[in-house]
């Protein structure tokens, strides 16, 4: 115990392993969602979920507990939400790009990653990116993936009069909004594991109504075995050759992008929470764990799902007390078993996790409260951001149209001196994209 007390520093961070391993339970149930909603969501390119479930559990507990020994913080690591919309919504369904394709991506872009930690030029990158766009692009993820959730119960319906509609109340729409209460309450009451406890809640009530409403009997399946052999369907089934050509620059550009900016943003809210700041106002260790999420990102790739990213419900195992990385360690360790889970949680229907998306969407709404809305210079790129994203069902759309018309009120208003040359960069990889699509 004394060699764990000195490699993790417990003592000079005035913690100990009860408190840490206390923490690293209450963040592994706030994110445990993950390994069901992610594969929900990648499925539908035509992944197969066992095999997205495999992958999901294996970057977190690889990815969760080498931020512990690397960086030795308590920052959790799992594929990303939004970065897994983008995935399946905008590049797999939206472009028409093959999944293995898709996987390439993901995996040059964690290479590139890697390089630009090591070199130091993600910093210029950072320095670039504007505040109000990493709000506003936040934002607008948040409402891209509460449109997936209602969408995907019918809750909305497209309509040839109005665009989108109401779908009407039936059986699922009732059940997704005793879900969506249920969990709103949990979340409310700040129950730990509210987002676990209602899927697992809404699963049971959608396996009764199937059991007795007629007509309900396809809401779910029911799993003939509860444990098998992690499923290797995605495994390394990466196409880098398809991802290294002309039209896949802009798709590899925004998980870079998003995926730098997504994790400084965790990385700077959850050490204002734990204290991590230091002096020169960056957070502690931050070399090391951007170096560790640039690494989450790239055997994403190679395992077969979507970008791994630090997780901002480490904040809930800060809460805890959570000091050093073994609470990471911790949230890693408890993701391992449910790799031979898969055909029992392949059993969660669509009705259960659609909830979730809706509050995950709220919960990625916080940002827009730190916008300068009177400042317009600022305030119309990210609310540009902000709607495009969910209006054009592309991610790409909003943070082009983000970055673009940023530097075009900046050069009209005289302020050209304030653009950095990396922000041209970026509007170059924009325009490309706009040209590409």
């Amino acid at each position: 115990m004394s060699s764990i007390s000195e490699f993790f520093k417990l003592k000079e961070n005035r913690t100990s392993i009860g408190t840490e391993v206390r923490a690293g339970i209450a963040t592994f149930l706030t994110m445990a969602y993950i390994i069901i909603v992610n594969p929900v969501i990648l499925s539908k390119t035509g992944m197969p979920f066992a095999g997205i479930l495999f992958a999901t559990v294996l970057v977190a507990a690889i990815s969760s507990i080498l931020m512990g020994l690397i960086a030795n913080l308590p920052f959790a690591v799992a594929p990303g939400m939004g970065l897994n919309a983008f995935f399946a919504f905008s590049l797999c369904l939206g472009m028409g790009v093959k999944w293995q394709t898709a996987l390439g991506v993901v995996f040059i872009s964690g290479i590139i990653f890697l390089i630009l930690t090591i070199t130091g030029v993600r910093e210029s990158i950072i320095k670039s990116i504007p505040e109000s766009l990493r709000y506003g692009v936040a934002a607008g993820i948040g409402l891209f993936l509460s449109i997936i959730g209602l969408t995907s119960v019918k809750f909305i319906v497209s309509s040839p009069a109005t665009t989108v509609a109401f779908g009407g109340l039936n059986t699922t729409t009732v059940l997704f909004l005793i879900g969506l209460a249920i969990t709103g309450f949990l979340v409310a009451r700040n129950v730990k594991g509210s987002l676990i406890i209602g899927i697992i809640s809404t699963s049971i009530l959608a396996l009764i109504a199937s059991k007795v409403i007629p007509g309900a009997e396809s809401l779910l399946s029911i799993p003939t075995e509860a444990v098998a052999l992690p499923s290797l369907d995605v495994f390394f089934q990466l196409d880098i050759l398809g991802a290294l050509t002309l039209g896949m620059i802009v798709p590899i550009f925004t998980f870079l992008f998003t995926d730098i900016f997504d994790s400084l943003s965790t990385f700077l809210g959850v050490s204002e929470v734990g204290g991590f700041i230091e002096k020169n106002g960056q957070p502690r260790n931050v070399g090391k764990a951007l170096f560790v999420d640039a690494i989450a990102t790239t055997i994403s790739g190679l395992f077969g799902t979507s970008s791994g990213t630090t997780y901002i419900e480490s904040a809930s195992g800060v809460e805890e007390g959570g000091r050093t990385g073994l609470t990471a360690v911790v949230t890693g360790l408890l993701f391992l078993p449910f790799m031979f889970l898969s055909p029992l949680l392949s059993f969660v229907p669509t009705v259960a996790t659609a909830p979730i998306l809706v509050l995950i969407g709220l919960f990625m709404m916080k940002p827009v409260a730190k916008i300068k809305w009177d400042d317009y210079e600022e305030s119309i790129p990210a609310f540009l951001a902000l709607i495009l994203i969910p209006l054009t069902y592309s991610i790409t759309q909003g943070i082009v149209w983000g970055f673009l018309s940023y530097t075009i009120l900046k050069i009209l208003k005289g302020k050209i001196s304030e653009l950095p040359i990396m922000l041209y960069i970026i509007d170059a990889f924009a325009i490309l994209s706009l040209v590409v699509h």
